[in-house]
Parts: C-alpha cells; structure tokens; sequence
C-alpha cells in the first residue's frame, strides 16, 4: 500500500454529516455545503467548520463574526443538492431562489432548516480549507435523521475545492 491508500480507503467511507453554513459581511451574504465539522470542545461548547479557500462563502466568512450552521436532515436532499450543486462564484442568485431569512449578524438562516449561530473564535489555516471555531448560541432544532456524506455522493460539486 502506497502513503496515503489506507487513509484514502478510510476517508471514502466515512459518513460525515452534511451541513450547509451561512455567512454575512458588507452587505453581502452566501451559503454553501459542508461536509467537514466537528464539535471540538465541550466545555465551553466549541464547534468548528471547515470551508473550502475556493468558496464564495469561505471569502465572506473571513470578514464575518457569526456563522450560521444548518443541519441537514436525511429528507432535505435537495437543500444539500442546491447549497452544494450551485455556486455564487457562478450564480450569484443561490440565496434569492431559496427562501431565508436573516439571522444573528445578517447571517442567513435557510427555511425549514435546524441550525444554530456560532461566533467566529478562531480561524486557521488547514490547507485547501480554512478551519471557523465557532462558539454557538441560538438557533432551533426539532428530532430528525441527519443526511450523511454517503447519501449525498451523487451532489456534483458547484465548485470543486483546488
């Protein structure tokens, strides 16, 4: 086995939960799915997100102080579809053909979605991604499966990580 085939077997099947995060700053806001996360702390509450250097809203997240994190459930395939298959970079009416509303910071909260507000901590850089810690506050949730990684392969990338 070459380096990195045994992680490349591993990685492939994992099933990371899919999420779709909000950021605003200067009057501009994005969306987009996430499929790397990851509470990192307990106490305090500590939650970080990785987004893609590629990624309109990676360039809106890095002036933004809150971040809107979504949970996408198991029957909501067509928001990870949308906020995944489609780019701002490219289409800049991603926001406007979905219904949302603004949140903590402007920070868009997409309808009928769980999610909860983090303030942005940190940030650093992890290679093609840049890692948010987050300290969240607010938001809603009600009892629902989450959509993994597995169940959304067939999402071709609006914008593929460089």
């Amino acid at each position: 086995m070459g380096d990195l085939d045994a992680f490349d077997c591993i990685a492939e099947q994992l099933d990371y939960p899919m999420f779709v995060v909000g950021a605003a700053a200067d009057d501009e806001a994005d969306a987009c799915l996430v499929g790397f996360t990851s509470q990192c702390s307990i106490e305090p509450p500590r939650f970080t997100v990785f987004l893609s250097k590629a990624n309109r809203t990676y360039e809106i997240a890095r002036r933004a102080s809150t971040l809107i994190v979504h949970r996408v459930r198991s029957e909501q395939h067509d928001v990870a579809e949308h906020f995944g298959a489609t780019t701002a970079h490219d289409s800049p009416g991603k926001l406007a053909s979905w219904p949302w509303s603004a949140g903590p910071d402007g920070a868009p909260v997409i309808r009928g979605c769980d999610w909860f507000a983090g303030r942005i901590e940190a940030q650093f850089d992890v290679g093609d991604h840049v890692a948010f810690v987050l300290s969240p506050f607010g938001g809603r949730c009600e009892p629902g499966h989450q959509l993994g990684f597995q169940a959304a392969r067939d999402i071709e990338a609006g914008r593929p990580a460089d």
